[in-house]
């Protein structure tokens, strides 16, 4: 009867946790597509707008380490329900913000509480399940947390159309959080707290200072001039800060570690070679997600499909994402987590090598996102953190999957840069391709359709004859189609570098 009930505690724990992972997920996605319609209720400019993301992912890349140790140190149950919390009264406060100001900030708390809420489910799971039934159920967490992603835009564009208004996008998460906080409190069994030492409030605030100068660094690197840019006085200066700043980090943690005390992130931890491989592959895995971020705007470029109809190509993607994850648990839990990791590699690597070289409909489309969708949902589900949880021991599980989720966050900064770059490159390109291929004057493009899609459609419909306006409809897509080429192949070369990482870890479990 003990074993019963305790099994079912663990099944409305892991359900509670997916439930809080998965609104924690959607929240960057809804608010991408309401993003105009929020700057425009302000009076504020497309750039100053974009803060309300950015300040989103700094807040969850800086509290994520902290939270994982945190939850090791004072019960994973306690820090789950003020995470909760947290999160949901930063989304009332962002709902009723009279002004930008306020919504900045009300946004940056909300990320501090939507960031550690995938950490404490994790660490939960690898410190009180068996070993064969983990990875299942991290499978489960990260297929929320991939279908989150991609569900997020879809989902907000039809609050949008319901509601009329961008408010109800963050009102609707307070039901679901006072849901979690009061279930969360009856029905997750508490972690035993870890050894009562000091905090390390020194190694916290240079934690915290290194990643948000080395996060706005990232943030500021232009797409339009990508080499050029990381010289500039708002990059360089605050990536040497950052880096400089880690190093500090590392030598106070490892004289905190050799007179017995309890660092943030434990030395000890990051001289594993297999956790750095581990943390490599979470940077991998931003990159990966990253590429699939792109594939709405693909749809439309490329292939021409309308906005209204663009969601429901994205479907299968979605789903796909979601059985990865699920496929990727179950196989770690059976194989172990370097041979899931050998098979995401083999099945990302064909889905976005697909896009470039076969892609031309919906078929072939289908094909291609669905192994894209499962190759993500592998890497993002169990395996690395399985892996972290191999390195890092019982006692320090929140601490080292905050750290892996801190390096994913920071190449889903890094790699969108590098992506947007090349879809700038195409964008430039446009006007005289047109105008090469079919005459001059045909296509007379504005400073502000460089890098907006719809300004372009609009200058294409004033063309009069009917057979040369479709043609620059053919050649526009053409030229986007090498810029996506470009990022496409840039993901599978990504993807073929996780292959080589899950042989590498494959053939070292051996020896």
């Amino acid at each position: 009867m003990e074993a019963t009930n305790k099994q079912f505690s663990q099944k409305w724990a892991i359900t509670l946790f997916t439930i809080g992972v998965f609104m924690a997920g959607l929240d960057n996605g809804i608010i991408s597509t309401a993003l105009t319609t929020i700057n425009d209720s302000f009076h504020v400019s497309p750039s100053w707008g974009a803060w309300s993301i950015t300040l989103y992912t700094l807040g969850i890349a800086i509290s994520v380490p902290i939270i994982g140790k945190l939850s090791d140190r004072y019960g994973r149950r306690r820090l789950f329900i003020i995470e909760i919390a947290i999160f949901g009264i930063g989304s009332l406060l962002v709902a009723l913000s009279p002004n930008f100001v306020f919504l900045l900030i009300a946004r940056f708390i909300q990320s501090i509480g939507g960031g550690g809420i995938f950490i404490i489910g994790s660490s939960h799971i690898l410190t009180t399940l068996p070993k064969n039934k983990q990875g299942k159920a991290l499978g489960m967490l990260g297929g929320m947390n991939g279908l989150a992603a991609v569900i997020g835009p879809n989902l907000g564009a039809v609050i949008l159309n319901v509601t009329g208004s961008w408010h109800w996008m963050f009102l609707i998460n307070i039901p679901i959080a006072i849901f979690l906080v009061v279930f969360g409190y009856y029905k997750i069994p508490e972690s035993k707290p870890g050894e009562a030492k000091p905090m390390d409030l020194r190694g916290t605030i240079y934690l915290s200072l290194a990643i948000l100068a080395f996060m706005y660094g990232l943030t500021n690197i232009d797409a339009l001039h990508l080499v050029g840019s990381l010289f500039a006085m708002q990059v360089l200066p605050f990536l040497l800060i950052g880096f400089m700043l880690f190093i500090v980090l590392l030598a106070h943690e490892k004289k905190l570690e050799s007179i017995g005390g309890d660092p943030i992130i434990s030395y000890t931890l990051m001289r594993q070679s297999s956790f750095q491989l581990t943390l490599f592959l979470g940077l991998l895995s931003g990159g990966f997600l990253a590429g699939i971020i792109f594939i709405p705007a693909y749809v439309q470029q490329v292939l021409q499909v309308p906005v209204e109809n663009a969601g429901y190509w994205l479907t299968p993607l979605a789903v796909a994402s979601g059985i990865g994850a699920g496929l990727g648990g179950v196989l770690t839990d059976r194989m172990g987590a370097a041979k899931s990791i050998i098979i995401a590699g083999i099945v990302g690597l064909s889905g976005f090598m697909l896009f470039p070289f076969w892609v031309s409909g919906f078929p072939s489309f289908f094909v291609a996102s669905v192994l894209a969708g499962i190759g993500l949902g592998f890497l993002l589900g169990a395996p690395l953190n399985v892996l972290v949880g191999e390195c890092a021991g019982e006692d320090g599980q929140g601490a080292a999957l905050g750290t892996l989720s801190l390096v994913r966050q920071i190449g889903l900064t890094l790699f969108p840069t590098l992506y947007a770059g090349f879809m700038t490159g195409a964008f430039n390109r446009v006007e005289s391709a047109v105008n090469n291929e079919i005459g001059e004057q045909t296509l007379d493009l504005p400073a502000a359709a460089q890098d907006n899609y719809q300004l372009i459609q609009e200058q294409v419909q004033l063309i009069q004859d009917p057979q040369v306006r479709n043609h620059a409809a053919d050649m526009i897509a053409t030229v986007f189609k090498s810029g996506f080429s470009q990022m496409f192949i840039t993901t599978a070369v990504l993807s073929f570098c996780v292959l080589m990482a899950g042989i590498y870890l494959t053939k070292k479990s051996k020896l």
